[in-house]
């Protein structure tokens, strides 16, 4: 029986009643797709290749040799919990349209793709979500990328050993056209956090049973149908039984000197005073820097970071219906378009993102989020998000503005913010907050199936 990609049921991926097709899938599915894998450190290869036969061989060697598959990276994850033994290094690879063209695919192959953004890739889309000219992207990402391989692991001589092994057997006739180093970086309590100093990544569509189990959900549910990640690989021998996943990645650098001052001149234009004014900068995140959602004041006793809440009954007198995490994920719709982000920041600083350092000892540049997430639908879940959402100022109510952390293109409405929160009283119009996210450059992957690649 084929996989059904729409069950809500979260998948019980462990379970002796799965059938074959479903253990198939597991199989030759690679990690960190359904369910994200450790990669505190990471380094991040891409790569041209320029002759079929040896682009072919070189990607069946790392499939063969390297990689394992989703359901090995699980029974790695249950091991560790149950008697703290570490598992292997996650290696994934991704190929774009002009990688499937010259691994020797036919554009009628191509065309299998069903989603038209993979098969115009990221150059051709910066209309559609308001990107910068491809001219003023970095020199590595204006370039024709063939593949993207993944390189992570907790610890950083792990990564580097693996990087090492598998840039010695990339052919002569290929390129490495650049890299990009990812490093965890977490605040006191241990929780991961962006360059802004915010707790990232907490609220993640889950697929599987054992997650979703862990999770408080009085009002929101974690669990998403595999169809919000999975599609059947068309290129894949067997594409029923053979998925892979619509793979985004973008470099996004953080001026977090000029976001700080923004929080700072936000919090003493609407009047707010000691404890409150940590509210400015949590109203253009959506969540306090510990997590704590926009829709509580405070985090009860500390411990695991919120994620049970929605924004029914919050008239942006709480949470502002322009800040990140409502724009992103509104929770009470669109639950189809939310995707599995996996990103990772870069950057070295001098200067404690948790601390309460004045703006003018921040990073202006250099440092920022390598964003990286994977689809069911480019079109109908990263690219919407992007511009339906994130660049668009009349976002679930008229004149809120853009997304203040990832929007794009002219902020020309004026825009208000609730004075105390839960109550009516609005500052006056102002003018919106500036960009301080600035994409370098991406590009649009598939993650094919472990069987495709190593039937290459």
């Amino acid at each position: 029986m084929p996989v059904d990609l729409n069950n809500e049921r979260p998948l019980a991926w462990d379970s002796a009643t799965l059938n074959a097709d479903t253990k198939a899938m597991l199989d030759n599915l690679q990690p960190n797709i359904l369910r994200a894998h450790v990669r505190e450190h990471m380094s991040i290869l891409f790569v041209r290749f320029n002759n079929p036969a040896e682009g072919r061989a070189f990607l069946r060697h790392i499939a063969t040799t390297k990689m394992k598959s989703a359901r090995k990276h699980l029974e790695e994850v249950r091991e560790f919990a149950a008697r703290g033994r570490p598992g292997t290094p996650y290696v994934g690879i991704g190929i774009s349209k002009a990688g499937y063209i010259d691994l020797g695919h036919s554009l009628d192959e191509v065309r299998k793709f069903g989603d038209k953004v993979f098969r115009d890739g990221m150059k051709r889309r910066i209309t559609e979500v308001d990107d910068p000219p491809v001219d003023q992207w970095e020199w590595v990402f204006q370039r024709e990328i063939h593949a993207v391989i993944l390189i992570g692991d907790a610890e950083p001589e792990s990564v580097a050993a693996l990087r090492e092994e598998i840039l010695a057997e990339l052919p002569d006739s290929a390129r490495l056209l650049g890299e990009e180093t990812g490093q965890g970086m977490r605040n006191p309590a241990g929780d991961g956090i962006e360059h802004f100093g915010y707790v990232d990544g907490r609220s993640q569509p889950l697929f599987l049973k054992d997650e979703v189990e862990r999770e408080p959900r009085k009002q929101w549910d974690p669990a998403f149908p595999l169809a919000n990640v999975l599609v059947p690989d068309p290129l894949a021998p067997n594409p029923v039984r053979h998925h892979g996943s619509y793979f985004v990645f973008r470099k996004l650098e953080q001026n977090v000197r000029a976001f700080k001052e923004i929080e700072r001149d936000l919090a003493d234009g609407l009047g707010l005073a000691d404890a409150d004014r940590d509210r400015a900068g949590a109203m253009l995140v959506g969540r306090f820097k510990d997590g704590t959602p926009l829709t509580s004041k405070a985090k009860a006793g500390g411990g695991p970071v919120a994620n049970d809440f929605i924004y029914d009954g919050d008239d942006g007198s709480k949470c502002p219906f322009s800040g990140h995490v409502r724009k992103t994920n509104p929770r009470s719709f669109g639950r189809e378009v939310i995707m599995a982000r996996r990103g990772q920041t870069y950057g070295q600083r001098a200067d404690d993102p948790s601390d309460d350092s004045p703006p003018e000892n921040r990073p202006s540049g250099e440092v920022g989020l390598l964003f990286m997430a994977f689809n069911g639908s480019l079109i109908n879940q990263f690219e919407f998000t992007q511009q339906t959402w994130a660049n668009n100022p009349d976002f679930e109510n008229p004149a809120t503005g853009h997304d203040p952390v990832i929007g794009q293109g002219e902020r020309d409405i004026k825009v208000t913010f609730p004075k105390v929160w839960g109550k009516p009283e609005m500052s006056l119009p102002q003018t919106q907050v500036a960009q301080t996210v600035t994409m370098k450059g991406g590009e649009y992957f598939f993650a094919p199936s472990l069987a495709y690649l190593r039937n290459l």
